[in-house]
């Protein structure tokens, strides 16, 4: 195994991020996801200051590197402009990358999310799509979002939306010659490559998990434990 430390300095997100920390909890004062979660961005920080393996392993496996919302609200606060926020884009590539996403429920979401967010992206040029979404998914939308979908096409209309139509708009239709450059994007600075490898992560995790490829999908989109949450 590399030096995990030394395989995080190579991520330039790393490099922006990571400076002199003195631990000073501002980060995790102004983090809106501390707040709701047991989350804290200055403990981060200070677990990859220690440069000890078995700390980040630790770290790359949990679900705590999976709760930040990547808002950067710490980078306008931090007195020595550190960026946990960057920081953990960093760490999150490096668990991606050695497989260890799979070890937390928040990290096997990767699955769902890669292939909802990529795949609207190289079938409809969209990162989303109405073509994609399913309410019964998003309860929390309420029942005026319903109302939108069951309505869609009528509804975009008035809105004045050229949905899958030809020419310019919102939500037209992506040409193919787009799409095909989109793939070809994707292929050169190693999307694709990445989007088989958490597939060929997570279809081991499923068989470890013995359930059903589709199955375990819709496991890691559906299923939230309590215990992510601050009491």
């Amino acid at each position: 195994m590399k030096n995990l430390f030394e395989e995080l300095c190579k991520d330039y997100r790393f490099k922006e991020g990571f400076h002199n920390c003195i631990n000073c909890g501002t980060c995790t004062a102004v983090c809106p996801a501390a707040e709701f979660y047991r989350y804290d961005p200055r403990r981060i920080v200070d677990t990859v200051q220690t440069r000890d393996d078995a700390q980040i392993e630790a770290l790359l496996k949990s679900e705590t590197i999976w709760y930040c919302g990547e808002c950067m609200s710490c980078v306008t606060r931090c007195p020595r402009k550190n960026g946990p926020g960057l920081v953990v884009m960093a760490l999150r590539e490096l668990s991606i990358r050695l497989g260890y996403f799979t070890e937390s429920e928040k990290g096997r979401q990767m699955l769902p999310l890669t292939r909802i967010m990529t795949g609207n992206i190289l079938k409809y040029g969209y990162c989303i799509h109405p073509e994609t979404f399913r309410f019964e998914d998003h309860l929390e939308a309420g029942p005026v979002w319903k109302w939108h979908m069951d309505h869609l096409e009528k509804s975009l209309e008035r809105q004045g939306a050229n949905y899958m139509g030809d020419g310019p708009g919102v939500l037209r239709k992506i040409p193919d010659k787009s799409i095909a450059e989109l793939k070809s994007i994707f292929d050169v600075t190693g999307g694709t490559e990445r989007i088989e490898h958490v597939e060929e992560c997570s279809r081991r995790k499923a068989d470890e998990m013995g359930m059903e490829y589709d199955e375990y999908e819709r496991y890691a989109f559906e299923h939230c434990s309590e215990t992510h949450f601050n009491e």
